[in-house]
This record gives C-alpha cells, sequence and structure tokens, in this order.
C-alpha cells in the first residue's frame, strides 16, 4: 500500500454517494460549498443500483403485465400475451446505467470531487481513502457521514443458501421464480408478493406472530382481500422453526396459530430481514460520537453529531431507513453547514407499497386517531365509482380520509388504488398545512380523472359524495359517528 505523506485539506467531505449523499453534495454545490464526494462502490447506492430503482423496475413491468386482461378488451394484443424475462433484465440494466451516468454528469456539472475508495476516520478532523494499493489523507472542515446500511437475515435464520435471497439479491434474480415464499409483511415484503403473482409465479406470503401489514387497518384487509383474488397464500400468526434448503428448492416450517407444525416447499424464499447501519468499518467509535441504544449516530435537527464537524444522515441515523429521509437530511445539512436556518420533520413520511395496486398511509391512521382521543370521522369512497378508475380498467382500492369532527382538520389520508403514489406528495402538503375538510372541498379537481375519488372521499365525511349511494340512516349513524372519550 502506498500511504500518501501530506494530509490533503478539503471544505466539505461527504462518504457515501447513495441517494442521500448526492443529494447532498450537489445541494452544497449548489449553496456555494466546496465539495468532495467519496464512494467505493457506485455513484447512487444501493438504493439506484441495486434496492429502490431495481425493484421499482420490476414491480413496473408487473403493473403493466396485469393490465394485459384490460388491454385486451380495448383491441390492443392477442390471447397469447408473451412475457420475456431476459428483455426485462436487459432494460433494467440500461435504465441503471443511464441513472447512474445522470448522475455522475450531474456532479461533474456542479464541479464536485469524486474520490473512489474506502473511507476510514483516523481522527475527528480527518479521514483516510483506500484505493487498492493507494491509501489518502483527508483533512476536513465539515464531513457528512452517508454510508447507509446493509440487509442482513433475520436473527432466528441462521443458515443462509443460494435460495434464501434477501431484498437486493431477489430484485437481481437472473430467472423467473416457479414458487416464491415471501417471509415478511413491510412494503418490500408487499412488493416481492404482489409483483411476481402478477409475473405467473406462486406465491405464499409468511407472516410472523402478530404481524401486520404496515398500513391503516382498511387498506390491510383490502391488500389481504386482492392477494386471496389472485391467489396469493397468506399464512398468518406464524411462528417460524426453520429452513431446508436442498439444490432443487427450499422448504419452511413453522407452527401455525392453532400450534400446528405445517410446511411450504417453494423454488426460493424472500426474506425481508433487517438492515444494519454500515458504521462500523469507518472507525468512529474511537472519537466518543454519541450514539443510540439501537447503535445509530444521534443528530440534532441540523443533523450534526455530537463532534461538531460530523453530521450524519439516512440509515445511519434513526429512523425509517428509506430514500426519502436521507436525501430530506442530506439537504438539511450542507443548509446549516451555509449558515442558513433548516428544520427535518418526518412526522407526515408516507408509507408507500409499489403493490398492484399502490397504497400509500400518511399521517394518523383511524386506529390512532382514536387512541388519540380525538373526535374522529372518517369516509372512505371506492374507485370503483370513479369514472376514469372504470374506463381505464383500475378500479380496485379506494381512498380513505379521517377527519377530526370538532375542528375539521384533516388527520390522515390513505389510499390504495391507481395513481396513489404520485397523489401521495398533496396528501402530504395538506397534512403539513393543517389543512381543514373545506380546503379540500373548495378546488376545481380535473374531470375524468382519479383525483375525483378524492374529492368524493372528503365530501363523503358529511354524507355528501355524487357517486356513493345514500347511506341508510341506521347506517349512517355508524358512519358519521364521532368518537367523544
Amino acid at each position: 500500500m502506498v500511504v500518501g505523506e501530506i494530509s490533503q485539506e478539503r471544505n466539505l467531505m461527504i462518504i457515501g454517494g447513495g441517494p442521500g449523499g448526492y443529494s447532498a453534495a450537489i445541494r452544497g454545490a449548489q449553496l456555494g460549498l466546496s465539495v468532495t464526494l467519496v464512494e467505493q462502490a457506485d455513484i447512487g447506492g444501493v438504493c439506484l443500483n441495486e434496492g429502490c430503482i431495481p425493484s421499482k423496475i420490476i414491480t413496473h413491468a408487473a403493473s403493466k403485465r396485469s393490465e394485459s386482461a384490460h388491454l385486451q378488451e380495448l383491441g390492443i394484443g392477442g390471447s397469447d400475451y408473451p412475457f420475456d424475462f431476459q428483455k426485462l433484465l436487459a432494460y433494467k440494466g440500461r435504465v441503471i446505467n443511464q441513472l447512474r451516468s445522470g448522475v455522475e454528469h450531474l456532479c461533474k456539472e456542479n464541479k464536485i470531487e469524486i474520490i473512489r475508495g474506502k473511507a476510514t476516520f483516523i481522527a475527528a478532523d480527518k479521514i483516510g481513502v483506500e484505493n487498492g494499493h493507494q491509501f489518502d489523507i483527508y483533512e476536513f472542515q465539515q464531513v457528512i457521514i452517508a454510508t447507509g446500511s446493509t440487509a442482513v437475515m433475520s436473527s432466528d435464520m441462521k443458515e443462509k443458501g443460494e435460495r434464501t435471497l434477501l431484498p437486493h439479491e431477489l430484485f437481481a434474480l437472473e430467472e423467473v421464480p416457479e414458487h416464491l415464499i415471501v417471509r415478511g409483511s413491510d412494503y418490500i415484503a408487499l412488493e416481492a408478493a404482489s409483483s411476481y403473482a402478477a409475473l405467473g409465479v406462486k406465491v405464499s406470503v409468511v407472516i410472523d406472530n402478530k404481524a401486520s401489514f404496515p398500513f391503516d387497518e382498511s387498506i390491510n384487509k383490502e391488500l389481504g382481500r386482492l392477494f386471496k383474488k389472485r391467489k396469493i397464500k397468506v399464512y398468518k400468526e406464524l411462528q417460524f422453526i426453520s429452513t431446508n434448503e436442498t439444490k432443487d428448492g427450499i422448504t419452511m416450517t413453522f407452527l401455525t396459530d392453532k400450534n400446528v407444525e405445517e410446511t411450504i416447499c417453494g423454488s426460493h424464499l424472500f426474506v425481508s430481514g433487517t438492515r444494519i447501519p454500515n458504521l462500523e468499518p469507518l472507525g468512529i467509535s474511537r472519537f466518543g460520537i454519541d450514539r443510540t441504544v439501537g447503535g445509530f449516530i444521534k443528530v440534532d435537527g441540523n443533523m450534526q453529531t455530537s463532534l461538531p464537524a460530523i453530521y450524519a444522515i439516512g440509515d445511519v441515523t434513526e429512523g425509517p431507513m428509506l430514500a426519502i429521509k436521507a436525501i430530506k437530511q442530506g439537504k438539511a445539512a450542507v443548509a446549516s453547514i451555509a449558515g442558513q436556518q433548516t428544520e427535518v420533520d418526518l412526522t407526515f413520511m408516507p408509507v408507500v407499497a409499489q403493490t398492484i395496486p399502490p397504497a400509500v398511509s400518511v399521517g394518523l391512521t383511524e386506529q390512532s386517531a382514536r387512541e388519540f382521543g380525538l373526535a374522529v370521522r372518517t369516509s372512505q369512497f371506492a374507485l370503483g365509482s370513479n369514472g376514469y378508475a372504470t374506463l381505464s380498467g383500475k378500479k380496485d382500492g379506494f381512498i380513505k380520509v379521517i377527519s377530526d369532527a370538532t375542528t375539521e382538520i384533516i388527520q390522515g389520508i390513505h389510499m390504495i388504488g391507481e395513481g396513489a403514489i404520485e397523489l401521495s406528495g398533496s396528501f402530504v402538503q395538506l397534512l403539513e398545512m393543517a389543512a381543514r375538510e373545506e380546503d379540500l372541498k373548495f378546488p376545481l379537481y380535473a374531470h375524468p380523472g382519479i383525483i375525483e375519488g378524492f374529492l368524493e372521499a372528503v365530501e363523503g365525511l358529511v354524507g355528501q359524495a355524487i357517486h356513493a349511494a345514500p347511506v341508510k340512516r341506521d347506517v349512517a349513524v355508524n358512519h358519521f359517528q364521532i368518537n367523544t372519550k
């Protein structure tokens, strides 16, 4: 190894070129900071190269394939609707390369220095970067740790073979599984089950103990109904025992809620697993940075750690391990470094799953609103009664609105159906603004459009949805019941 003899000076260094890291780098350059980005692998990190983008290419393809029956109704395609998985893999590769090249070009245009290699702290104000036989030392004014996290197996699964797949491995498969067993109930598990079923794979979902899907209970029930409709078998409240993998497949053994031992045999097993922050290789434990009980770096509202020159963002900090958190925190960190006032508030971070159809939850669920003691008023509008959903053949799902009847302030918005992902930003904005029912009724909504379903869900809070049948009086008492406890 060749070690640089002279410590090189840098202003702002960012360790990790994932969505949080490169967003922080570009925003820092926009604010006039001199930025150096250190990345040991590909720019874009796990999200662009192995996680978010590859998985969403699979979910996008699955969504399109699920439309084949409706396309035939429109006179498009024939009874034989072939699917070429190898072409999909080639497309995935092209998209990832295109997006990665785009980020690299933006870094270049913003005059961001990119250093390739593995970073390690050698002092509270210095890092060393190792790249092959070269080891260079950099002294920084500020540094942002944005090294992300790594998926690991669940603690009760001691062995992992080739047919047991973590998220980045599932969406890198070069063959279509015959029977995919999905263990988990988070958004990744839901996307995996929904997508591969639409691609023609037999899918079984195994949910441990009292775990449930991560949405408002009404959406959880709808997902269960849709899974059953698509012949996705769901096993609930199970106690995992073991797995046995052979060259031909994998078997999972578990106890049911009735204490009966059962087995499932499949070709592959997907496990959401858990994620651990990528911190130990950095060597930060030597410098007394405050950590949480879970091992995450403690930060303040500016993303500053207990050492003033060191900031941290994304999966290495406590909270949801999502790209949107990392991006928001990265922008806030560099704004603070540039002397601006900033704030990161994750209260209304949306819960999103790119299932078929997609699902979104923002704000309080009905159950949590009642637990808070609010005077709860709810309304749910079925997309099957929406004109555009009907003509587009995407009638599954609904929009649910939760309001505080005392103040008429919207407390939660939940949707499963076409357009949910795109509308989620508007839902977040409304809750951030503490919008009232009247604020949502006042605007004009495009016709025909899925967005009209949102208006009708709001109008339904007081029984005035146009495209919903009148509620009978005995039912109406329940429908508009106000919880005053």
